[in-house]
């Protein structure tokens, strides 16, 4: 029997998760919260939902960025939530990647009428594939166990070292620039400059015996950020970071 689908909701009031984790459990499915959009953003990274229920208005980084930086490495569908009914804020909305749109105050019934449908189009990803161990052959990452291995060796790493290489291989073959990693990899990311992120590769890249860039899987793609390409991808030209 299949999991049931995993539904991320971005939502800064409690009082409204409380209530969307009971209306969502009850309907089978399996939510998680986030409080605001780093933590949406982490959360969006290490739990790989099915589907993720976005607050616009959001303290710090709102929703409309959260967005943003979930469609540049995933497809996920998203639904916004947001306590204005402008038609250019739906229209910004749509024009902006989001699937759907419901305005507060919303019935129950509507929402998961809508989060069926957008699960019915977008199917969840079979549980096999929702793996808890990466293995390309020559890297190994324990994600539950929070365990490392090179070339079949261990390899011991800092909390944060160990989420930016997690953030790296769940999006192997996609660039991601120095403010996701920040993102999915810093408990704290607005405490945290774009430089702690090259000094961090670095790190990993000494830890893991990756000293020589031209045998590194870890690829600066210069000006965008970087890239985790997996043993059995096809070679290309690597650049120094």
């Amino acid at each position: 029997m299949s999991e049931p689908a995993r539904i991320l909701v971005v939502e800064d009031d409690a009082d409204i998760w409380r209530s969307l984790e009971l209306l969502f459990r009850r309907a089978g499915y399996a939510p998680r919260w986030a409080a605001d959009g780093h933590e949406g953003l982490r959360r969006f990274g290490s739990d790989q939902p099915d589907l993720v229920i976005l607050d616009v208005s959001l303290p710090g980084l709102d929703g409309w960025a959260v967005l943003e930086r979930m469609r540049h490495v995933s497809s996920v569908p998203v639904m916004l939530l947001t306590a204005r009914g402008l038609e250019t804020d739906k229209v910004r909305g749509l024009l902006s990647g989001a699937d759907d749109y419901l305005t507060k105050p919303f019935s129950n019934e509507e929402l998961v009428a809508r989060v069926a449908a957008l699960l019915r189009r977008s199917p969840p990803v079979p549980t096999e594939s929702k793996v808890d161990v990466y293995d390309d052959g020559r890297v190994r990452v324990d994600f539950a166990n929070h365990a490392v291995e090179a070339d079949g060796q261990a390899i011991g790493l800092t909390p944060t070292e160990f989420r930016l290489l997690a953030a790296l291989v769940r999006h192997a073959g996609q660039v991601l620039s120095p403010g996701q990693l920040l993102e999915l990899g810093w408990s704290d990311p607005t405490g945290s400059g774009v430089g702690r992120v090259k000094f961090t590769v670095l790190s990993l890249r000494r830890k893991m015996g990756w000293g020589d860039v031209r045998n590194c899987p870890i690829e600066n793609v210069r000006g965008f950020g970087y890239r985790y390409r997996h043993a059995v991808a096809t070679s290309e030209t690597r650049t120094e970071g």
